[in-house]
């Protein structure tokens, strides 16, 4: 079992490892410590001058952010918005620069760019900043045009002002043990949902803790098509069924795209890389003719190398009952007050 295995079985089960709860403690202290010094002044933070919507979460791996983000920017364009999409850029080299902010166009590489920014800005064709210094990408989409900012990622970058924040809940393992880093999962206590202005469950509708009655909201990922990388041909999933494939995830949480396979009636051989890794082609050289199904972050880095039996699960973000249509009138009445 590699360390991140051990972690994420230690974070997910009922109790804290011990040798890391001091570790968690110290964590704690110094979160609490940054806060303070933000709210004082003594850190300095920015606001690009138009309205921000931060998507966020309080855990280690992935929620359904980026995917949220999407459905945002989407959802905000068609109702007359200049939208613009504000990221880190992990995983790509820009990403580990402190120089300045840059936009990302739909032909860009992932190695320099990032994975997420790069998916978003071909999906949704509006501009994409990246940038260390969150508040020069906020600035330059600013510059662009924009009328409002939507963050994807960023809960905890307090150098970012900030005029909405939406926390993403997994519904399945919203907290695990409850400890923060790195004796669990939590980069902030989750008493922070208290805080926050909107709360999204993504999954399960389980009930989650949720203070000072925050709107609530339940999504969920529904799997629409398998797209191909070379040709961009799409096929429907239920031509998939019973079929063996190879499944590439290389995203916080792998399991929930290889459950999601099954669900659709395919038999995955799993295939688990690290969050935001830079894929090669022997990386994905299984020696056998097995089709190959990914995410679509993974597709990204994936795409100059791609061969014909390489594909993509394409998903779309679902909402329960009338959340959707709650969600952008209170998001509208927020964003009125602000403009």
């Amino acid at each position: 079992m590699s360390l991140r295995q051990w972690l994420e079985s230690a974070w997910y089960s009922e109790r804290a490892p011990l040798l890391l709860r001091p570790l968690s403690s110290l964590y704690g202290l110094l979160l609490a410590l940054r806060s303070a010094l933000y709210r004082s002044g003594i850190l300095a933070s920015g606001h690009p001058g138009i309205p921000v919507i931060i998507v966020g979460n309080l855990t280690v791996g992935g929620t359904g952010k980026t995917p949220l983000v999407q459905w945002l920017a989407q959802q905000l364009g068609l109702q007359g918005w200049q939208v613009g999409i504000i990221s880190r850029g992990h995983g790509g080299a820009n990403a580990r620069r402190r120089d300045a902010a840059r936009l990302v166009l739909p032909d860009d590489d992932a190695a320099e760019v990032g994975d997420e920014p790069l998916l978003l800005a071909r999906e949704t064709r509006v501009p994409v900043a990246i940038g260390v210094r969150r508040v020069q990408a906020a600035r330059l989409l600013a510059a662009q045009g924009c009328q409002v900012l939507v963050a994807d990622d960023g809960l905890q970058h307090l150098a970012l002002k900030r005029d909405i924040e939406i926390a993403v809940v997994d519904g399945k393992r919203p907290f695990g043990n409850g400890s923060l880093l790195p004796a669990g999962p939590l980069r902030e206590p989750a008493s922070r949902l208290a805080d926050v202005d909107a709360v999204v469950v993504h999954g399960d509708s389980i009930p989650v803790s949720n203070p000072g009655a925050v709107p609530a909201f339940h999504m969920r990922l529904d799997a629409e098509q398998l797209v191909g990388l070379v040709q961009g041909n799409v096929s429907e999933p239920k031509a998939w069924q019973g079929r063996r494939v190879h499944a590439v995830a290389g995203i916080g949480n792998p399991q929930r795209f290889f459950a999601t396979l099954r669900g659709l009636g395919m038999q995955p051989v799993e295939h688990v890389f690290p969050d935001h890794h830079r894929y090669r082609p022997a990386d994905l050289a299984f020696g056998d003719a097995l089709e190959i199904v990914m995410t679509a972050k993974d597709a990204v880095k994936c795409a100059t190398f791609a061969t014909g039996g390489m594909w993509y699960l394409r998903v779309a973000v679902r909402f329960e009952r009338d959340d959707a249509t709650r969600l952008l009138l209170w998001l509208g009445g927020r964003l009125a007050r602000k403009s």
